[in-house]
């Protein structure tokens, strides 16, 4: 390829680029602070104020696939979610 198309087809690609991307959704302050405290009191801290502890009930990446479902639900979470995330491994 000669420069001047090398450079046209990168111009090309960073243009469209942004146009084929999924769009990130907008999380609002108040459903990310209502997952926060959802994934707080599911997965509380072995010790209080220490987030180095670890968590009583499950692990971090149990947390954050918590919260991120959460947020994917607008901050509806059921109770039965709750229940699934404490229940051991085998009794899902």
């Amino acid at each position: 390829m000669q420069p001047k198309y090398r450079i046209a087809f990168l111009i090309l690609i960073w243009l469209i680029l942004p146009v084929t991307t999924r769009s990130a959704f907008a999380v609002t302050a108040e459903v990310a602070k209502k997952c926060q405290s959802l994934s707080a009191k599911a997965f509380p801290p072995r010790v209080p104020g220490n987030p180095a502890a670890g968590l009583m009930h499950g692990t971090g990446r149990d947390a954050s696939e918590y919260f991120r479902k959460c947020v994917e639900k607008g901050g509806n979470v059921e109770e039965s979610d709750k229940d699934k995330e404490h229940a051991p491994q085998g009794q899902q």
